[in-house]
């Protein structure tokens, strides 16, 4: 990372805010605008989330659920244990059978909510980077027709390429409402976008 690019995190108002409110990562701001819009975590719910160090999406999912729901995080990376005894980290590749079964042995099977902000290891060169994205999202979606239970809720991060509109027709025929956003506190110039489905529809997969 450059010297542009230390100074220019260093004067962004969402880092300086997650800063002195003691948020994990300035990416806290872009779940908490979310769930505002779409109420997406409620109270008791279980929440699993995938790609979470260093644990700003989790932290934010925590105050949501409170004592009563539990909070699944899941990262190559070590993410830093919280206080509250309801948060369970998982070091490991949610891309794995091996990682995607401790998920479940935690959860009991199923899950409320679940969220993505995970990113693949990205090279440079837009299709090939395009290409991981769109495979990394599958697998998401795979992982959601798993463990969602009816009616609950998915937010991902993709990113816009040739797989982007299919992906979205099939989400369609799986939730009850699918919305597609950009959070004010996502970077301007970042081509993310955030997908949310409302509503799972159980045994909705699509082929």
């Amino acid at each position: 990372m450059g010297e542009n690019w230390q100074h220019e995190r260093k004067n962004d108002p969402y880092y300086k805010k997650a800063k002195s409110e003691d948020y994990r990562s300035r990416a806290s701001y872009k779940l908490k605008q979310l769930d505002k819009k779409f109420k997406i975590i409620k109270e008791s719910n279980t929440v699993v989330d995938l790609g979470a160090a260093p644990g700003g999406w989790s932290q934010v999912a925590l105050e949501k659920v409170g004592e009563e729901g539990i909070v699944v995080g899941v990262d190559l990376n070590r993410i830093k244990p919280f206080k509250e005894e309801n948060f369970y980290g998982i070091r490991g590749d949610f891309t794995t059978e091996e990682v995607q079964q401790q998920i479940m042995d935690i959860i009991g099977g199923k899950t409320k909510v679940l969220i993505s902000d995970a990113s693949p290891q990205l090279c440079g060169i837009k299709n090939l980077d395009q290409l991981r994205s769109i495979d990394l999202i599958n697998v998401v979606i795979e992982i959601a027709d798993n463990i969602l239970e009816e009616k609950g809720n998915l937010v991902m991060k993709v990113f816009q390429g040739p797989e982007y509109k299919k992906m979205l027709v099939d989400l369609k025929k799986k939730f009850r409402q699918v919305k597609t956003t950009k959070p004010p506190s996502s970077r301007k110039k970042s081509s993310e976008m955030y997908v949310v489905g409302l509503g799972y529809k159980k045994n909705k997969k699509i082929d």
